[in-house]
């Protein structure tokens, strides 16, 4: 099977398109066509459904895409190894929705400037499927909270920062107690399905308040933004920035001392990019060291 045509029909899919496919891969749409029709003949199936200028994947494209993917990948591994240039392989990462514009960029930025040839993959999500990819080897690492569970032996992690629970509040409220707030006022809930969440929960037991629930979700910039509109108040650890901008909120320390929600890097000690993924663990850790001192 020619891996060209696997890579067209890959980016056809990406991109919806065989006109876009035909720009990304230099070459004609007709044969991005030719390609497609080939893959198609050999593997017995049709993979597209031309519909005008778009197309969209059949049951059988999607079926395959997946393993097309892993495919192309063990192939681009092969050649970097053989080359002795693991640097210029593909990094497949993972990230949490705050680490994907709080942490991860600056990171990234790093990696690129060592690496130029580098390709990088994030897959974002939350930090239990992550976990879930980087142990069964469909991701090199992942910036992610720490789990409450032990990792396997494949797998390192390393701690980056340490984010507190925090009473956020309209600035006009700063000067409440926090635990007045959250007895007294609305309450915006961290999602209890999340880690994050449950923590904010066991505090909430620990120090004996029964707050006035309004509205729980997994979003905390949406909360930011509720918390600012005057819905309510929140129990949120003190969440990587950027935050929404105009933003007139209070970050209220709380009056007892509790479990911070920890945030690191996870990775796979049984990946073939093992030089990427160390290069990429010591970038989480200076881009950290650098934040520290801003």
């Amino acid at each position: 099977m020619e891996t060209q045509f696997l890579q067209t029909f890959v980016t056809v899919a990406d991109l919806g398109s065989m006109a876009a496919a035909a720009r990304r891969l230099n070459i004609t749409p007709a044969a991005v066509a030719q390609q497609l029709h080939a893959l198609e003949r050999e593997i017995g199936a049709p993979l597209v459904a031309r519909a005008g200028r778009t197309v969209c994947i059949t049951g059988a494209g999607s079926r395959i895409l997946r393993h097309a993917r892993e495919l192309l990948r063990g192939v681009s591994d092969l050649s970097a190894l053989a080359a002795d240039e693991p640097e210029a392989g593909e990094l497949r990462l993972g990230a949490g929705t705050n680490a994907l514009t709080g942490m991860l960029p600056d990171v990234l930025a790093r990696m690129v400037e060592r690496f130029p040839a580098i390709k990088v993959f994030v897959q974002p999500g939350y930090s239990p499927e992550l976990y879930r990819a980087v142990e069964g080897g469909e991701l090199d690492a992942a910036l992610v909270l720490q789990a409450p569970f032990a990792l396997p032996k494949t797998c390192d992690w390393l701690l980056l920062r340490e984010e507190p629970l925090v009473v956020l509040a309209p600035e006009r409220l700063a000067h409440r107690d926090p635990h007045e707030l959250l007895a007294t006022e609305p309450l915006i809930r961290y999602d209890r399905q999340q880690w994050g969440g449950r923590l904010a929960e066991q505090y909430l037991r620990l120090a004996g308040i029964v707050p006035r629930e309004r509205f729980e979700l997994n979003a905390l910039n949406a909360i930011a933004v509720m918390v600012d509109r005057g819905l309510g108040v929140s129990l949120v650890p003190d969440w990587l920035r950027p935050w929404p901008e105009g933003l007139r909120l209070a970050r209220l320390p709380l009056p007892m001392p509790f479990e911070p929600r920890r945030m690191g890097v996870v990775w796979s000690r049984a990946t073939v990019r093992a030089r990427l993924v160390e290069a990429f663990v010591e970038a989480c850790g200076e881009t950290v060291g650098a934040s520290k001192k801003t």
